[in-house]
């Protein structure tokens, strides 16, 4: 039976990885850097730090501390500078959010840092509704490394063991990702896995070793994980 649902952020709950994109050729071209669209897709579950490491070893030029401090702070500011007047959450994803609240644990996991999601999740009312929150700066390793989704499992864990109930088992456990390396991530783990298609090809999401692939959350109900995903159900 499942008994929680963790959500990527970027790419699942907001439309933002064209902004993403956009904000970080703006920002790695004043350093003489240009990105193609299949560099930065190929980049998708790294922090940003890594991400920008990555650019940068590319281009083959020199990276200082404060640098990277820099790149990283004016492309967190394009891109708050980019949502501000109009928040791209993805059809359907705050409905069925706020619907699976009322019948699972739910948390967040994602390599977006702690302000940018608490940010978004404030403005769309969901800041409240999730258990845990996993972000960029809890853990030390990008997925497609299971370190992410091994500490989600843990701090869900310790909410149960504090309300006195059954452990969590990973396979309890849901993840609704829109790349590759977040599939891998949660697999590692135990985790079941759905994909949406919101970011790369079904076909990309399958090779992964996505259980589901959907092509939006606006097509999903908290039965429909039921009967779905709960293999003891039939």
């Amino acid at each position: 039976m499942i008994e929680a649902i963790l959500f990527d952020f970027n790419g699942v709950i907001i439309d933002d990885e064209p902004i993403h994109r956009k904000a970080y050729f703006e920002t790695l071209a004043a350093h003489a850097i240009t990105q193609t669209a299949e560099e930065y897709f190929d980049s998708l579950g790294m922090d940003d730090e890594t991400f920008v490491r990555a650019a940068f070893k590319r281009a083959k030029k020199n990276l200082s501390k404060e640098v990277m401090r820099a790149v990283i702070e004016r492309e967190h500011q394009l891109h708050r500078q980019m949502i501000e007047k109009d928040l791209p959450v993805f059809p359907g994803v705050v409905t069925f959010i706020k619907a699976a609240s009322r019948r699972y644990l739910l948390g967040v996991v994602s390599m977006a840092v702690r302000p940018e999601i608490d940010y978004v999740l404030e403005r769309a009312s969901l800041l409240n509704v999730f258990d845990i929150v996993v972000s960029a700066e809890d853990v030390h390793a990008c997925k497609p490394d299971p370190a992410c989704y091994a500490g989600a499992l843990e701090l869900l864990k310790r909410k149960r063991q504090g309300e006195r109930k059954l452990p969590l088992l990973a396979e309890e456990c849901l993840v609704i990702e829109d790349s590759p390396p977040g599939i891998e991530s949660a697999r590692s783990v135990g985790m079941r896995t759905l994909g949406v298609t919101n970011t790369v090809s079904e076909s990309a999401l399958r090779a992964a070793g996505a259980d589901v692939v959907t092509h939006s959350l606006a097509d999903w109900t908290v039965d429909a994980v039921h009967h779905v995903f709960d293999t003891d159900y039939h």
